[in-house]
C-alpha cells in the first residue's frame, strides 16, 4: 500500500509516505469508491434528487474516443497508469460535506440543496501539486471530481486545488482557489467521459424522461443544478470535451449549457451537430454574463431562476425548475 500512495501521491520522503497511509487507514471505512466504479449511497431523503448510478450503453452514433492524458505538471504516464492513479487518489479522498471544498462550492454561490447526494466529488486535505514534473510535490488541499465513462466507471479526475485561507472577495480572479500557475489538472482518460450529478440511468422510462444537461465546469453545471436539483446534469470539464461528450442511449433532449466565448460557441455547434445526427433534441442555455456561475454569484438566484426557465421547453420548466 505504501508504493501505491507514494506513486498517487507523488510522494519521495518515507515520512510523508507513512503519514498519508495513517490518514487513508483512518478514512478507509468511509470510502465508497469500490474498485473501478463509482458508487452512491442512497440515505432515504435524499431519493428525490435521483443520486447519480451505473449509466447506459454509449449511443452508437458517437465514436470511441482516444485515450487523453493531461500531465499538467505531473510525470506523463500512460493511459491505463493514469487512470490507476486516479482511482486511487479519488479513493484516498473523503467525502465533501464539512470540508474546504464544500465551502469553496458554497462561496461560489452553489446552494447546500444542490450539493446533497453528490458522490462524484471529495476533498483531499493534501493533494501534492508540482509546478513542473521535476518539481518537489507541494501539499494543498484541493477538491477530487469523479471522472466516468456511461457505465460509471471511473477513467480519470480532476483536482482543483483551494486556498486554505478561504476564499477573497477582493479576488475575482482565484474565487478561492488556490495561488498557483495551474490550480486546476485532470489526470486519466477524459475526452467523451464526464462529472456527473444525477442520474442518466433509466432515460427511457424514469422521472428523467429523457433529459440531459451538459456544460463545461464543475461550478458552471452546479449552478444550473441550483435551479435544475433533479434534471440529471454533466459537466465535460473544457470546452473541447464538451464538444466530444458521448451521449447515452435513450437520450431524446439535450440541453448545452455553453461558455459566453468562441471556444464555447464551437462545443454547441459540434455537440448540436452531433445530438442531431444521434436524432437527439439539442437545446442551448445560454448566461447572461461570462457563465452560469457568474450569473449565479452576480446576479443571484432568483434572476439566473427566471433567465433560465424562458430557455427551457415549457414541460421541463414545470417539471424540474425548482420553486422560488
Amino acid at each position: 500500500m505504501l508504493d501505491l500512495i507514494r506513486e498517487s501521491c507523488g510522494l519521495t520522503e518515507f515520512r510523508d509516505v507513512a503519514e498519508e497511509a495513517r490518514r487513508f487507514l483512518g478514512l478507509a471505512a468511509d470510502d465508497h469508491a469500490v474498485g473501478d466504479k463509482l458508487c452512491h449511497h442512497h440515505h432515504h431523503h435524499h431519493h428525490h434528487l435521483h443520486p447519480q448510478g451505473h449509466l447506459p450503453s454509449l449511443s452508437g452514433a458517437c465514436a470511441v474516443p482516444k485515450p487523453q492524458v493531461d500531465d499538467g505538471g505531473d510525470a506523463a504516464p500512460d493511459a491505463a497508469q493514469a487512470q490507476r492513479a486516479a482511482r486511487r487518489l479519488f479513493g484516498m479522498a473523503q467525502p465533501l460535506s464539512g470540508t474546504l471544498a464544500e465551502t469553496y462550492l458554497n462561496r461560489r454561490g452553489i446552494t447546500a440543496a444542490a450539493l446533497i447526494g453528490i458522490g462524484a466529488l471529495r476533498f483531499h486535505p493534501r493533494c501534492f501539486y508540482r509546478a513542473t514534473p521535476d518539481a518537489p510535490p507541494e501539499p494543498w488541499p484541493a477538491l477530487i471530481a469523479a471522472v466516468t465513462d456511461l457505465e460509471g466507471t471511473i477513467t480519470g479526475i480532476q483536482r482543483t486545488w483551494l486556498d486554505p485561507d478561504g476564499f477573497d472577495p477582493l479576488d475575482p480572479i482565484r474565487l478561492g482557489k488556490a495561488p498557483l500557475a495551474v490550480p486546476r489538472r485532470a489526470l486519466g482518460l477524459l475526452l467523451g467521459h464526464a462529472v456527473r450529478f444525477g442520474t442518466t440511468a433509466g432515460l427511457e422510462s424514469g422521472p428523467e424522461h429523457g433529459l440531459l444537461a451538459a456544460g463545461e465546469g464543475i461550478e458552471t453545471v452546479l449552478s444550473l443544478r441550483c435551479v435544475l436539483p433533479v434534471m440529471p446534469i454533466v459537466a465535460a470539464l473544457s470546452a473541447g470535451h464538451l464538444a466530444a461528450l458521448l451521449l447515452p442511449t435513450g437520450l431524446r433532449r439535450l440541453y448545452i449549457a455553453r461558455d459566453a466565448d468562441a471556444a464555447g460557441d464551437r462545443a454547441v455547434a459540434s455537440l448540436t451537430g452531433r445530438a442531431i445526427a444521434a436524432g437527439v433534441e439539442a437545446i442551448p442555455l445560454s448566461p447572461r454574463l461570462g457563465d452560469f456561475n457568474d450569473d449565479l454569484r452576480e446576479l443571484g438566484l432568483a434572476e439566473l431562476r427566471a433567465h433560465l426557465r424562458v430557455q427551457l421547453a415549457p414541460e421541463d420548466a414545470h417539471r424540474f425548475m425548482a420553486c422560488g
